[in-house]
C-alpha cells in the first residue's frame, strides 16, 4: 500500500506550528509531501510560490522523507497523480474547524477516496499562524522562536 500523505498549505511563510504537524505526521506515513499552492481566498502573499517552496526545502533538506512539490492547481488533482489517498490538515482551535470541514466536503466531493486526517497543534503552537508572523515581524518583533531559520532569513531580506 501506497502510504504517502500530502499536507498542503499555502505556507506564507512556513511557521514552526506547520513543521510540528510535518515531523509528527511523518511518524505516521512513510513519505509527507509538503505540497505549496496559492489559495484563491488569498492575495498579497509576501512570498512568491517559488520562494515558499524553496524554504520549505531548506527547512527539510535533511529529511529524505519529506517531499516539497509546489501546485497551481487543485490538490485532489496532485493526490491523484502521486497515488496519495491522504491529506494531512492542522488544527490550532475551534474557530480553524468550518473552514476544515468546507475544505473536506469540497475535497470529498471532488475525490470520494481521498481522506483528510486532522492533527491538533500543540498548545504552544495555537497563537501561531502564518499571518501572525509577518504582522509581528514587520512591528519589529522578533520571530525566531516561531519560524525555522530559512524563513527567518528570509523574512529578513524582505524588511
Amino acid at each position: 500500500m501506497n502510504n504517502i500523505a500530502i499536507y498542503p498549505g499555502s505556507f506564507d511563510p512556513l511557521t514552526n506550528g506547520h513543521v510540528d504537524i510535518i515531523l509528527r505526521a511523518n511518524k505516521i506515513f512513510n513519505k509527507i509531501v509538503v505540497l505549496v499552492a496559492n489559495n484563491s481566498n488569498k492575495n498579497n502573499y509576501l512570498f512568491s510560490l517559488e520562494e515558499r517552496e524553496a524554504m520549505i526545502k531548506e527547512t527539510f533538506k535533511n529529511n529524505k522523507h519529506i517531499e516539497v512539490m509546489k501546485t497551481t492547481g487543485l490538490v485532489v488533482d496532485i493526490a491523484k497523480k502521486i497515488e496519495s489517498k491522504v491529506l494531512i490538515r492542522g488544527l490550532r482551535a475551534v474557530t480553524d474547524f468550518e473552514n476544515e470541514f468546507q475544505i473536506h466536503e469540497i475535497n470529498k466531493f471532488l475525490s470520494p477516496d481521498l481522506e483528510m486526517i486532522y492533527l491538533m497543534s500543540n498548545k504552544e503552537q495555537t497563537f501561531v499562524s502564518s499571518s501572525n508572523i509577518k504582522e509581528i515581524f514587520f512591528q519589529g518583533q522578533d520571530v525566531s522562536s516561531l519560524v525555522p531559520l530559512p524563513v527567518l532569513k528570509r523574512l529578513k531580506e524582505k524588511k
